[in-house]
């Protein structure tokens, strides 16, 4: 146990495939998996997903058009319950101090005050959660 590093309950993430540097991230060991606030998602025939970034305290993310290679469509239900099918992209991210190969789902985060979701599958084994504490990336 000693080997696994505590975070606080708000971080700081980068997804270094979309170039995408010091997403605020809500770490929440109630979800299952990891999601990125965006809309206009869309998947073409050739198997790539197409989507808008949403995310106002960055200025330059702010509705930027990305592309990634679509990993799956898988079902989630959501945080009032609902069930949705959501696509997913396969990234490298950076997270206190060191990268990682994780799993993210693209949906509309709208009513949620923070861009990134962490989910219990990327945190489970690597990560304790404080939830008292905030932004202990800033320290590593």
């Amino acid at each position: 146990m000693n080997d696994k590093k505590i975070v606080g309950k708000k971080e700081i993430i980068s997804i270094l495939d979309l170039e995408l540097f010091d997403l605020d991230a809500k770490v929440d060991t109630g979800a299952d998996s990891n999601a990125l606030h965006c809309d206009h998602i869309e998947i073409d025939k050739s198997g790539f997903v197409h989507f808008h970034l949403l995310d106002e305290v960055h200025a330059s993310y702010h509705g930027k058009r990305m592309s990634m290679p679509l990993y799956k469509v898988k079902k989630v239900r959501s945080s009032n319950g609902e069930l949705q099918e959501r696509p997913s992209i396969k990234v490298s991210v950076e997270f206190m101090g060191k990268r990682y190969k994780t799993i993210i789902s693209l949906t509309n985060r709208a009513d949620m005050k923070y861009p990134m979701l962490i989910g219990r599958k990327f945190l489970s084994g690597k990560f304790l959660v404080d939830v008292s504490q905030e932004y202990l990336s800033k320290e590593s």
